[in-house]
């Protein structure tokens, strides 16, 4: 596939040297060009501008914190008919306190997009050091194409995908996030707080 990345931070990078490793062609576009570049270079993908990352893209990734969304979004442009991967997180660092839910807002942002919660529960390094046992990645979104999109990518980094649901059972997902930010900053490992279901 044909994956086009906005942003050029830990996540973006993780993601898209896994990505390009299981055969996908990377473009990559950024605030920085000169970050977009070294990591172009990094997976062996190409530098556009940021409104022609999507351009015949098969799948984007917004990887930005989330006070870079709304300017990234409106740099990209239209994103019509595009599966579009939202890891964000509006939380306070090291509290969890959720002040919104990304995946709305961006969906009301760029409605021509199909957005897709995915990938806002791991910390990039999951994605790039070596583990035992398989990360369960769980998606919201409202297109099938864009889940079915989204789940061979998180397959090929070595996740497994799972539906939730539609995209409006996406503020539960980024509840959790908030949940687990608070949990792993109290020094407590949220796993432990997690019933187990035989």
């Amino acid at each position: 596939m044909r994956i086009g990345i906005l942003g050029t931070g830990s996540l973006a990078t993780a993601l898209a040297t896994g990505w390009s490793r299981a055969g996908h062609h990377i473009t990559v576009g950024g605030r920085s060009p000169d970050k977009a570049t070294a990591l172009a270079d990094t997976v062996g993908g190409h530098v556009r501008p940021v409104p022609d990352v999507a351009a015949d893209a098969d799948a984007v990734l917004l990887a930005v914190s989330w006070s870079g969304v709304p300017d990234m979004l409106r740099a990209a442009g239209p994103l019509d008919g595009v599966p579009l991967i939202d890891p964000t997180n509006a939380v306070d660092h090291g509290v969890g306190v959720l002040h919104a839910s990304p995946a709305e807002h961006i969906a009301a942002t760029v409605p021509g997009a199909h957005v897709v919660k995915a990938f806002h529960l791991f910390p990039s390094g999951v994605w790039t050091d070596p583990r035992d046992s398989t990360v369960t990645v769980v998606m919201c979104g409202d297109d099938q194409r864009a889940l079915s999109v989204v789940g061979t990518l998180v397959t090929d980094v070595g996740g497994a995908p799972v539906v939730l649901g539609g995209l409006a059972r996406a503020r539960q997902l980024e509840e959790v996030a908030g949940f687990v930010i608070g949990l792993a900053f109290s020094g407590v490992d949220p796993r432990s707080a997690v019933p187990s279901a035989p």
